[in-house]
């Protein structure tokens, strides 16, 4: 159990960092239309799919964000309340020798005489000012007592105030995390259905041997300060090139990057697009020629954002990951080549380590 007692200091601490959590991600709603694309590319159904899908991981990465953010700063105010409560257990120990001592004055005030009815005083003193010290020292110490248990009396009020804010404060907090949380699980789950949606329309496409064309991607602006990137963002490096085993006729031809369906791709730089097809061993797949005549290949693909001859920019959206054509699960097959066509591949990690792009 969680000790509530907190010190007056960190209820609007807490309070601030409440501010983190006040505004939700957008809420995605997943109502299947698709608004006017940036380069006039069609509308319908099918088309905004793979524009919800792109927006969905917008969604889930500014929740997962807030979520994160919302948790440091609990971990913060945490942190200090329990120091705070440290302090305060000092405190209430010196309340309690406090209260001893009273016990002993008013024993050794009993033992000494002083509680001696006045009277009695009277009768026994030997002289007028041995009789007005008793009474000043008698007064002095009850106005000691008094003093003393007032202070700790309202020591006690304000504590217990201090200790109901502090509950309610992080009893707040808790519960916006939580709502968080069953946001950020919310919007993961309409992305997860979405993803597979988006497959199957392309698997189709796959199928019929025929491209749908370009689904447009609402990409925000980013300024790129290289000429070169990776083509996902975040990744786990799976195959490599030049990897053998029976999933490949021969030996493995680019570099595989593990992603979940969905994923933009980017352009790795400024090119032009070559070819853009759907069926065969590779599925839906682009193929861009950059200005130094090298190609690159992005296979597998669920969805693409750009038409054959279009020119493209570093870091730009032209696709969406998948799993179609010869796969075996989620992922961005990247290949680097001499020409447009196979056979001509060469490794594409130090191809890209050579242009500043580490990838792992």
């Amino acid at each position: 159990m969680r000790s509530f007692r907190r010190n007056r200091l960190v209820v609007p601490a807490l309070l601030c960092a409440l501010t983190l959590l006040v505004t939700p991600p957008a809420d995605a709603s997943g109502d299947g239309k698709d608004s006017t694309d940036r380069n006039g590319g069609g509308t319908g159904g099918d088309l905004g799919l793979g524009a919800q899908v792109a927006q969905l991981y917008e969604d889930a990465a500014l929740a997962t964000q807030r979520y994160e953010a919302g948790r440091q700063q609990a971990e913060v105010q945490r942190a200090k309340a329990q120091r705070i409560e440290t302090l305060l257990e000092r405190e209430r120990r010196q309340i309690g020798v406090l209260h001893e001592d009273l016990g002993r004055i008013a024993r050794a005030q009993y033992r000494s005489s002083g509680g001696m009815p006045l009277t009695a005083q009277l009768i026994l003193a030997k002289s007028p000012d041995q009789l007005m010290r008793g009474q000043h020292v008698f007064s002095q110490t009850n106005l000691a007592v008094n003093n003393a248990i007032e202070k700790n009396r309202r020591a006690e009020a304000r504590l217990a105030t201090d200790e109901a804010k502090a509950a309610a404060a992080w009893q707040i907090l808790d519960k916006r995390n939580a709502e968080l949380a069953e946001l950020k699980k919310g919007i993961e789950q309409k992305l997860e259905a979405a993803r597979w949606q988006l497959q199957g329309q392309a698997e189709a496409s796959v199928a019929a041997g025929s491209c749908a064309g370009a689904i447009r991607l609402d990409q925000q602006q980013k300024d790129f300060t290289t000429e070169w990137v990776a083509p996902v963002e975040s990744y786990e490096l799976s195959a490599g090139f030049g990897s053998g085993g029976s999933r490949w006729a021969n030996r493995h031809t680019g570099q595989d990057f593990a992603v979940p369906i969905g994923t933009p791709v980017r352009a790795v730089g400024d090119g032009r697009v070559a070819r853009v097809s759907c069926g065969g061993a590779f599925g839906m797949e682009i193929v861009v020629r950059h200005a130094d005549g090298y190609y690159t290949q992005y296979a597998h693909l669920a969805s693409v954002a750009v038409d054959q001859g279009e020119r493209v920019d570093t870091g730009q959206w032209i696709g969406q990951t998948g799993t179609t054509g010869n796969s075996t699960g989620p992922h961005l097959h990247f290949e680097v080549r001499v020409t447009a066509q196979m056979g001509s591949a060469l490794d594409p990690v130090p191809w890209l380590a050579a242009r500043g792009v580490q990838l792992g």
